[in-house]
């Protein structure tokens, strides 16, 4: 069976990000056959072989450790030795195998709900990219029944191997290159959850001479998504801030690759507004970013170049790539969730930055304090121009509905479209003047306002990203469009004319 064929039996697909799907569809030999398929696709790269190191880490998702340990087996079958980092952030992993030069992969399902979980892979200097994972399709493997019971969970297999340390070199990573001082006088609340980066945010904060306060620690996985914050952690972070007198509030998703930062009043800043001010604060010349991402980038004019791809990190990587070789020097690239990559060794103040080409949670918070110096965060923000973005989905919204709805608006010539989208939106948002189809249907009306929409690439899910002027603004029409999807579009293709 090849690992395509194996995907389509099983339901767990490629997203953005990796492979992801429900637990449930994750059983121990659908995560054996995908590893295998990883390892004998790096073989046909000369990049694994018999004894070859693969380093292996998850985050705090109940259903980590078996998936890990099918894994781990799968790595052992095909003569490999696994490396066990335990329990850390995605770019703290990525981070030790890169600097070995050896393949890794790590077991998360980043913020979606814990009754679904993925796996990323990467080669040994960089994410797996689309190629690579259309290379690893067509691998074959080995899932039939002598391993595997009836339900395919393993038979016999062992148990993983003590765990490595990891976590120290990240943290130097960040002390090493802003200085043991630079948060000093700072007091900065820890929002811990359940990320499995939650005590190493402490660490760093502490190394740089903050004062770190951890808050809202869990037992329970709590699905935090950094481009859709929940209501809750709206408001907890807001009575944080009055209570207790913090500089900035700090957190990540759950395997702690994408950031959130709240300024002195628990207000969370926006993921694509930490890049912006990152990618300033670094110096960067070359910045790239997905297509639903604020266009305060373009607006601040800080940048030399500037490029746009589709959603995800693999995208973003590649066209980073094409940057660096088109002559970039200091090239980085960021997501609308917050997660940055730093494509290029930078240079910064007390030390220098080596590249760290995957979703990175740390580099953005830090930028962004350093950026805002003595003046309050709030500050930094509001200096920027006035572009607010607002993101949010409709869940459990199946990926067949959510493509049917887009073509649906998307038939016909380009006037048609138009006129399509303006019979269903142009109560919310006016008259539409553009459409870009990079990744789903990203409408800009004559206000400048946005809509965006886009079926999930992890979850059954319809995501809508907006742009305003004003946050209030970005919101309304956001609720509205997410309205019209559910009462009228999606009835639309449920009962077509």
């Amino acid at each position: 069976m090849t690992v395509g064929e194996l995907m389509a039996e099983s339901g767990v697909a490629f997203g953005t990000s990796g492979a992801r799907g429900t637990v449930v569809a994750m059983t121990d030999r659908v995560c054996h056959g995908y590893t295998a398929g990883f390892l004998r696709y790096l073989a046909t790269l000369g990049e694994f072989a018999p004894g070859t190191q693969v380093a292996l880490a998850g985050d705090l998702r109940p259903s980590t450790p078996r998936i890990l340990a099918a894994c781990a087996q799968a790595v052992r079958d095909l003569g490999g030795e696994p490396v066990y980092c335990g329990l850390v952030p995605t770019p703290t992993l990525a981070l030790f195998a890169f600097a070995q030069g050896i393949p890794s992969l790590m077991v998360t399902g980043s913020h979606i709900p814990a009754d679904r979980n993925g796996i990323k892979f990467y080669r040994p200097h960089g994410e797996v990219l689309k190629e690579d994972e259309a290379g690893m399709m067509t691998q074959q493997v080995a899932v039939d029944g002598r391993s595997f019971d009836p339900l395919g969970s393993l038979i016999g297999s062992a148990p993983l191997p003590t765990p490595i340390d990891v976590v120290p070199p990240y943290v130097a990573r960040y002390r090493d290159a802003f200085g043991s001082a630079t948060l000093a006088g700072k007091r900065i609340g820890i929002y811990q959850h359940s990320a499995v980066g939650r005590d190493v945010l402490v660490a760093i904060v502490e190394a740089l001479g903050g004062e770190a306060v951890p808050l809202g620690r869990s037992d329970e996985f709590v699905p935090v998504d950094t481009e859709a914050v929940r209501p809750a952690d709206i408001e907890l972070a807001r009575q944080w801030a009055e209570e207790q007198g913090f500089d900035a509030i700090v957190s990540t998703d759950g395997d702690s690759d994408r950031p959130l930062l709240a300024d002195e009043a628990g207000e969370w800043l926006r993921g694509d507004v930490l890049g912006v001010l990152c990618a300033r604060q670094l110096g960067a010349d070359r910045v790239v970013t997905p297509v639903s991402s604020n266009t305060v980038l373009e607006e601040t004019g800080a940048f030399a170049v500037t490029a746009r791809t589709r959603i995800g990190s693999p995208y973003v990587i590649a066209e980073m790539n094409s940057q660096i070789a088109a002559g970039g020097k200091r090239v980085c690239g960021y997501e609308a969730n917050g997660g940055f990559l730093l494509g290029s060794d930078l240079a910064n103040g007390v030390g220098t930055l080596s590249a760290l080409p995957t979703r990175d949670a740390v580099l953005p918070i830090l930028a962004t304090l350093v950026a805002a110096g003595p003046q309050p965060l709030s500050a930094l923000v509001d200096a920027l121009p006035p572009r607010v973005t607002y993101s949010n989905r409709i869940a459990d919204f199946p990926t067949e509905s959510s493509k049917a709805i887009l073509a649906r608006l998307e038939n016909g010539t380009e006037g048609e479209q138009l006129g399509r989208i303006e019979h269903a939106f142009g109560a919310v948002a006016g008259k539409p003047v553009r459409i870009d189809r990079t990744d789903g249907l990203r409408i800009t009306f004559g206000s400048g306002e946005v809509i965006h929409l886009r079926p999930s690439g992890n979850a059954p899910e319809l995501r809508c990203y907006s742009e305003a002027t004003s946050a209030e603004r970005a919101r309304t029409i956001n609720d509205a469009a997410l309205d019209v999807v559910r009462t009228i579009l999606a009835k639309d293709v449920a009962t077509p004319a």
